[in-house]
């Protein structure tokens, strides 16, 4: 089922590294070949060549380390190389070809992002604290302080009850577990429905009602940056950075679009001018109703009051034929929507908009049976015109003028083969809608909603630009507590 990364005594490894014949180091490296050799890595990569780069240097540290303690490499996937399945990864549903092929010869499958840095024999020693023919599902634990939509307000009389892992630390299923859930989703297929927040749904179905396994928490799966005094007891540690590969791109590199009508121009659009639209060269309002004040342009699609496929198809062409061919990206956003443009432009230093790119937070829908990824539009949109191109070529469009926008994309992108690319930093909802843990790791780009918040507060205590000294442990402006 799977490309294998094991490799033969006498050869090299795929790192290009000679494989030792023997332990030079004794008896004890000896074991924790054995024991290394019966760990299978799982990296949660993407195709996108940025990502992919990073999960392939990650599976080479990790392979440079096993060959200092022996000749026993584990096995190390990549979950976007994994074809056989458009919903790889959401993970449950490679569960039973994991099962089948690795359920005799090994004990654990640890599961880490591109950004997680292990430390093997740690995670070894770690490992070795839980009886691996036991049903174990171990990780940083994470809960909500308070119900929330994203969980579809699950445990709403005590959400911190529930616990569940944030795969920035890594996490992992003990073989037997891996097997009972294989056996499960043989006779209980994964529902079609839609893939939210992965990391709580995973959690929802190892615990089956009470009657599975909770997550046990790891105090080893850390997500303190590498450089922290903290990290010495830390298996695992976290790049906790905003990824900046060279120079932010230029301020007219990045086209704007806000969707809006005319019924919130009196709330929403205020919110945008007084918070981020100052950091957009090029931003344009598209609504219903043309107003000079702001100004909007009514790109003659009447309004709807859901979905907003016909508007969001029209800003797509709009793109293409009414802006310079220079200008290689563009961002499509609610009128709810907070986001960080100065953030974004160093973001996208990592990307090739050569490259068919859409990017954001990426939700999935019918996975476990076929389905498609898409990104979720309330947090932001962003596409290459790489990818622009390649859609408004295909005759791909809208079934209905308010179908969901951002699923219907999903549905276009796929078929064409191309994959949506998902970064964490973008958000479908509010600030507290997400365990401050989660959260106290990452540099968002965006958040999304106004409902029961101050949205002005929540951008400049999150999202504005002189907000980047509160990650040197400087408070700027608001207090994060509080929100």
């Amino acid at each position: 089922a799977f490309a294998l990364s094991v490799v033969s005594e006498d050869a090299e490894d795929e790192t290009g590294l000679p494989v030792l014949q023997k332990s030079e180091k004794g008896g004890t490296l000896s074991k924790i070949g054995r024991e290394l050799k019966e760990i299978v890595f799982v990296i949660q990569s993407q195709s996108n060549s940025f990502h992919s780069k990073r999960a392939e240097d990650l599976k080479r540290d990790i392979l440079k380390q096993a060959v200092d303690l022996g000749k026993e490499l584990p096995t190390v996937l990549l979950i976007h190389q994994i074809n056989r399945h458009e919903g790889a990864w959401t993970i449950l549903p490679l569960m039973r070809d994991f099962s089948v092929t690795y359920g005799r010869n090994s004990s654990w499958i640890f599961f880490c992002e591109e950004d997680t840095r292990i430390q093997v024999v740690k995670l070894l020693e770690t490992l070795r604290r839980f009886d691996k023919s036991k049903e174990w599902f171990l990780g940083k634990a994470l809960y909500d302080e308070e119900s929330t939509i994203i969980h579809h307000y699950a445990f709403a009389e005590n959400p911190t009850v529930f616990k569940f892992p944030d795969f920035a630390a890594g996490w992992a299923l003990s073989i037997p577990l891996v097997n009972k859930l294989a056996m499960k989703l043989k006779s209980e297929p994964l529902k079609s429905d839609f893939t939210i927040d992965l990391k709580h749904e995973i959690a929802l179905y190892i615990w089956q009602k009470g009657e599975g396994p909770h997550l046990t928490p790891v105090p080893e799966f850390c997500t303190d940056d590498v450089d922290s005094y903290k990290v010495d007891h830390c298996a695992t540690t976290f790049s906790n950075f905003l990824p900046l590969c060279g120079e932010p791109v230029n301020k007219e590199d990045v086209f704007v679009a806000v969707k809006t009508c005319r019924k919130f121009h009196g709330d929403r659009i205020p919110v945008v001018k007084q918070t981020w639209e100052r950091e957009a060269a090029l931003i344009e309002y598209y609504s219903d109703y043309a107003d000079i004040s702001i100004p909007t342009i009514d790109l003659g699609v009447p309004n709807t009051d859901r979905g907003h496929c016909g508007k969001t198809f029209a800003i797509l062409e709009r793109f293409l034929n009414h802006t310079s061919p220079r200008t290689p990206w563009l961002v499509v956003v609610d009128d709810d929507t907070l986001i960080s443009i100065f953030r974004l432009r160093k973001l996208l230093s990592c990307y090739d908009p050569n490259e068919p790119v859409f990017l954001g937070e990426r939700y999935g829908y019918g996975l476990g049976t076929g389905g498609y990824s898409y990104i979720t539009g309330g947090g932001g949109m962003v596409f290459s015109r790489t990818a622009v191109q390649k859609l408004l070529a295909s005759k791909c469009r809208c079934y209905s003028m308010d179908a969901p926008d951002d699923m219907v994309l999903g549905m276009c992108f796929s078929g064409l083969g191309i994959p949506v690319t998902h970064s964490p930093l973008f958000h479908q909802a509010r600030p507290m809608d997400y365990p401050k843990d989660y959260l106290s790791h990452q540099i968002p780009v965006s958040f999304h909603k106004h409902w029961n918040i101050d949205p002005v507060k929540v951008y400049f205590t999150w999202l504005a630009p002189n907000t980047e000294e509160s990650y040197n442990g400087k408070k700027v402006g608001y207090n994060r507590e509080d929100l």
